[in-house]
């Protein structure tokens, strides 16, 4: 029989770590080849394209973060471009009605959102040229009626400054956002302050 064993485990950690064989040299060959940049590209690029559109601009920083070679990148971001499967205009359109209809927000804060996505300017202007500006309106009126329900137990003045806050935080003009606030408070039977 073994020794009897009295509790201290040192011995055998030590011993199981002088017996682990030292790892295998690195084998080049085993190893195989280095990792196809450009498949790897082309799937990051498909992934992110799953489900939602996604600007030029995000793209090139997915890959960038992935360490894909830029001249590899772009090349693939190229023809993608050229297939139909990256559209700067396309998603721009796409983000505007879906942040104005879901989030409520005017031209001025979905420019500086299309401009964050690295969306061009010009290209920007033009899909912003095209919301009317009627529907921007009722955007503003809806937002301030949804939020004048949550300000019955607030003066008229201070619910007029907290309306016209909010539409200015959602990029609204000045003009718009104090002439709506002011009809939906008389609409509410409340009265907006002068002055």
């Amino acid at each position: 029989m073994s020794e009897q064993w009295d509790g201290d485990v040192r011995l055998g950690v030590e011993a199981w770590g002088a017996a682990a064989p030292p790892p295998p040299p690195e084998d080049a060959e085993a190893a195989g080849p280095e990792a196809d940049h450009e498949a790897v590209a082309r799937k990051i690029l498909l992934d992110q394209l799953t489900g939602q559109a996604r600007s030029r601009h995000e793209l090139a920083a997915r890959l960038a973060r992935r360490n894909v070679p830029e001249e590899v990148a772009s090349r693939l971001l190229d023809r993608f471009e050229e297939v139909g499967l990256i559209d700067d205009e396309a998603f721009a359109r796409s983000w505007v009605d879906s942040r104005q209809r879901t989030r409520g927000l005017a031209k001025r804060a979905l420019a500086q959102e299309l401009r964050r996505k690295g969306i061009a300017d010009e290209t920007a202007r033009e899909v912003l040229a095209e919301v009317d500006p009627d529907d921007e309106e009722q955007v503003a009126r809806d937002l301030v009626r949804k939020k004048l329900r949550s300000l019955r137990n607030v003066d008229d003045a201070t619910a007029a400054r907290r309306l016209a806050g909010l539409l200015a935080r959602k990029g609204f003009p000045a003009g718009l956002a104090f002439a709506v606030v002011k009809d939906e408070l008389a609409e509410a039977g409340r009265e907006a302050p002068t002055g």
